[in-house]
């Protein structure tokens, strides 16, 4: 390593300890000359000695027994000696935060790893020390405002993501690929993700504004998924909030429009020779969707009252709708097989009826043998199928209410993107 390397990393501890400095002494700005226990120039210098820990490190004990010795007795003299000024300045203000002791430890180990390790993860993690440190009140606020249901809710969550889901088999098990469990715990995890959103998004931002961006947000990931979610909880909602049906449909339509942009994404990025056969009517149909959804969630900004929220999700009900849609993708498989390429389009209906997004990869993937009006017919013949079985879906498990809006927005975004297929064939 030459001295030009050198001095960007110890440049970088010291800048570390900067920052986190910044942070500390601003937040007893107010405080007169030697009332506080660390600022910025001691934090700076606590990065600083990380950096000479490592610089040190690096010169006496490589290829030594006695490789880290230097870095943990240098870590032991600063914690020993931030303890014994912040324990003073808690005794004279009846305080019991170590948080700057504690802060102090990461900012030189940080300042080391900048000088002996990976300087990226030196860099992150110095941002993600500052950020953590800036947004005390923020997280002290939220902390005061969630209830036990949320966070049984999000420990769930996090169970089933990184506990349970490493464990799981990732090999398919039955015919015609047959199901993979992983699969199916992530498709649970996926849906109990959107419910998630959703009801933190109509806790901070209230129903209307709140469904419609949870919506979003779930058509990015399954717009399906989001569109039965929202049937559900539609159907749960008791009488007195029934009207909030119309602020879970906005949320759902824009679910929806979402999805068929994102279906433009994928398209001009795996298939660009296909995007112009298919770009004009998925847009059109998406900006229909986005539109109705805003009507919508408008429409219901000015209703009284808020609603009644319930359980974040209910793990029974997101159980059920991940098998119900593993289902439907096993059926859509089994059908592909037996459809073969020559039923193309067939086949393309039928695997829409879960997702969207394999049979655009897949016709993607197929060009160029495969003619484009083929390939553009094979994906509209999808997209057109998913937002009809989300209609049905709605149908099957949400309000009437609910579901009608639902169809409508499929109505109006199906025919504006059928006319726009149409107009720009004749063209």
């Amino acid at each position: 390593m030459d001295n030009i390397e050198l001095f960007q990393r110890l440049g970088l501890a010291i800048a570390i300890g900067a920052a986190v400095g910044v942070e500390r002494h601003w937040r007893e700005r107010d405080e007169p000359e030697g009332a506080r226990a660390a600022g910025i120039r001691t934090f700076t210098m606590v990065g600083m000695t990380g950096g000479v820990a490592g610089l040190l490190e690096r010169s006496l004990t490589v290829g030594t027994a006695y490789t880290g010795f230097v870095i943990v007795g240098f870590l032991i003299v600063v914690a020993i000696v931030m303890a014994i000024f912040e324990l003073r300045q808690a005794i004279a203000e009846q305080s019991y935060s170590v948080t700057s002791v504690i802060a102090a430890i990461l900012t030189f180990g940080l300042g080391a790893l900048a000088v002996t390790g990976d300087m990226v993860l030196a860099s992150a993690g110095g941002v993600s020390l500052v950020a953590i440190l800036a947004s005390r009140e923020f997280l002290h606020s939220a902390i005061r405002k969630l209830q036990w249901i949320e966070l049984r809710s999000a420990i769930i969550l996090l169970t089933m993501t990184f506990v349970l889901l490493p464990i799981l088999p990732n090999t398919p098990v039955g015919p015609y690929g047959g199901v993979v469990p992983r699969s199916v715990v992530l498709l649970a995890i996926m849906l109990a993700s959107i419910s998630f959103v959703g009801y933190i998004a109509v806790r901070m931002l209230g129903a209307s504004l709140g469904d419609l961006i949870g919506g979003a947000v779930g058509g990015l990931v399954s717009s399906t998924g989001a569109t039965v979610d929202f049937a559900r909880r539609s159907r749960e909602l008791e009488e007195a909030d029934a009207s909030d049906a119309i602020s879970l449909a906005a949320g759902a339509a824009a679910a929806g429009a979402v999805s068929l942009v994102r279906t433009i994404v994928l398209v001009g990025a795996l298939a660009m020779s296909l995007l112009p056969e298919l770009l004009v009517p998925l847009a059109l149909g998406a900006a229909v969707m986005a539109g109705y959804a805003t009507v919508l969630a408008r429409r219901q900004a000015g209703a009284a009252g808020e609603r009644s929220l319930g359980n974040p999700f209910e793990l029974t009900a997101v159980a059920k709708m991940a098998g119900l849609l593993t289902i439907v993708a096993f059926i859509a498989r089994a059908a592909t097989a037996h459809f073969g390429s020559a039923g193309l389009v067939a086949a393309s209906a039928i695997s829409a009826l879960a997702d969207v997004d394999a049979v655009a990869v897949t016709v993607a993937g197929m060009l160029p043998p495969l003619d484009i009006a083929t390939a553009g017919r094979a994906v509209g013949v999808a997209v057109v199928t998913n937002m009809v079985a989300k209609a049905v879906y709605a149908f099957a498990f949400g309000r009437r209410s609910f579901a009608m809006h639902i169809l409508v927005a499929t109505v109006l975004a199906v025919g504006a993107g059928v006319v726009a297929e149409r107009l720009q064939a004749m063209a």
